[in-house]
């Protein structure tokens, strides 16, 4: 069954408090998606965001950032004694660090207010939850420096009150997703999360799993991950995150990726699996190069670990970031599991001949998108072209029998006339937005990265609505 999809950040989503949150607003949202028949909503990790702001470098692979958690929520349910007052709602950017130090206020006055229930004391006992409080209270100790720079780590009292908050967030923020989920679910629309392949440094599964991964004595990596010079970069990307001991995993029955993928699995309907060409083979740069022009690829044991998470998490519907120059036997892996690889409709189309052509060959078993977080909007794509080349784009969309409307228009109209079982536009597509909603330049650190928002939820609606029959028409 073929289905259409929209990718929209949960940080993005409209709220009174200038970062989407998990209440009244994103229902409103699900509400919109539905009545424009989507049926994929996918996201961003919304685990704690790290360096950056980045949701790729989390400070947990299960925890979910409580900048998300929404107040109004939060006062409806007692937990606070007044409603907290708009801030930075028409803001068009996620102003990250004053957000923090903002909400933070009424989070802790939320915990000072909340009684222990049966379920709570049920939620902390998972293998996962301590340690993730431990790890976030010890950090602020160590002035949120990486667990590798502390020069403190015993744990008192003090620790453990700090513990217990970021613990009771964990708890708030799950209660909170699950609705949201439910809701969707109830709405007929799947929810897709984000798994990236790596994980970053200063997280609590370094932090608390170091043997799982190529450590000095020192804690700091010994080789770090990323890519060689591409489309990107003309000198590769440095990630920085630490190689996996693929040896020392394969003792432990890859539990680390067990729990991982058997924990995300409650938590979406389907799972996207970022880089998955790393499970075939990885880019590992030692630590002191610079760039990432300096590495070699080494093979992972994509075929176990895979074999692994299929046999003790069934459950689980993995998609597979396919992206990039691959050898053929990442196509042969993904295919051997039946996994869904990506399409992107801005690498697809081909215009330096005489004519405009889509260069991928197109199959069902596949997810077709305009763009994803990481590439221009698609309207920053094409005014970036040359005259010849919209023309001959133009002509192209025609000879499909995409004559009327805009360019964008004609572009959404051949992304879901795709033979590709899923169709996902980002919504800044859907919007028909330009460089302003440009949400990320891989290779890059720190602002305007992963800030861009909606501030207003109606916008949203009349962009759904506008190509609401197409969409149904999948």
């Amino acid at each position: 069954m073929r289905k259409a999809g929209i990718l929209m950040p949960v940080s993005s989503l409209p709220s009174r408090t200038g970062v989407g949150e998990l209440g009244n607003e994103t229902y409103e949202f699900l509400d919109y998606l539905k009545e424009a028949g989507i049926k994929i909503w996918q996201v961003l990790p919304m685990n704690p965001m790290g360096y950056g702001n980045s949701p790729y470098q989390p400070y947990s692979s299960c925890a979910g950032d409580e900048i998300y958690i929404s107040l109004d929520l939060l006062f409806e349910e007692g937990l606070l004694k007044e409603l907290p007052p708009s801030y930075l709602n028409n803001e068009e950017y996620v102003a990250y660090e004053q957000m923090r130090i903002w909400k933070d206020g009424y989070l802790r006055e939320a915990y000072e207010n909340f009684k222990e229930t049966k379920e709570y004391r049920e939620f902390i006992l998972q293998d996962w939850v301590r340690p993730y409080g431990l790890f976030r209270a010890l950090k602020k100790e160590n002035g949120n420096r990486c667990w590798n720079e502390w020069e403190k780590q015993e744990v008192n009292s003090e620790t453990e009150k700090e513990a217990a908050y970021h613990m009771f967030l964990q708890y708030i923020f799950l209660c909170q997703w699950k609705k949201v989920k439910e809701k969707a679910n109830r709405n007929g629309i799947q929810i897709m999360g984000d798994v990236p392949f790596y994980v970053g440094i200063d997280s609590v599964d370094v932090w608390s799993g170091k043997e799982n991964f190529l450590l000095g004595a020192d804690g700091k990596p010994a080789f770090i991950a990323g890519v060689p010079p591409d489309y990107f970069s003309a000198v590769g990307q440095r990630w920085g995150n630490p190689i996996y001991d693929w040896e020392y995993m394969k003792k432990t029955g890859y539990d680390f990726w067990v729990k991982r993928i058997g924990y995300n699995s409650k938590l979406f309907d389907i799972i996207r699996i970022d880089h998955f060409r790393a499970f075939d083979t990885f880019w590992k740069i030692p630590s002191s190069c610079p760039t990432a022009v300096e590495g070699e690829w080494v093979e992972a044991p994509g075929y176990e670990v895979l074999d692994t998470l299929k046999r003790e998490v069934p459950e689980a519907c993995l998609v597979a970031e396919d992206l990039g120059e691959l050898r053929p036997e990442v196509i042969k892996l993904k295919d051997h599991y039946g996994l869904k690889g990506m399409k992107i409709l801005e690498f697809s189309i081909e215009t330096k001949g005489k004519y405009a052509r889509d260069c991928y060959k197109e199959k069902e078993n596949l997810i077709i998108y305009t763009g994803t977080h990481d590439n221009d909007t698609l309207m920053e794509w094409y005014e970036k072209m040359t005259c010849a080349s919209k023309r001959k784009l133009r002509r192209f969309l025609k000879k499909q029998g995409m004559k009327q409307g805009s360019v964008q228009d004609r572009l959404l109209a051949y992304t879901w006339k795709s033979m590709a079982e899923y169709a996902i536009v980002p919504m800044w597509d859907i919007l028909g937005m330009g460089k302003e909603a440009h949400f990320n330049t891989p290779g890059t650190v720190g602002s305007p990265n992963w800030e861009w928002r909606m501030p207003d939820l109606l916008k949203i609606k009349e962009g759904l609505n506008k190509y609401k029959k197409q969409i149904i028409g999948i």
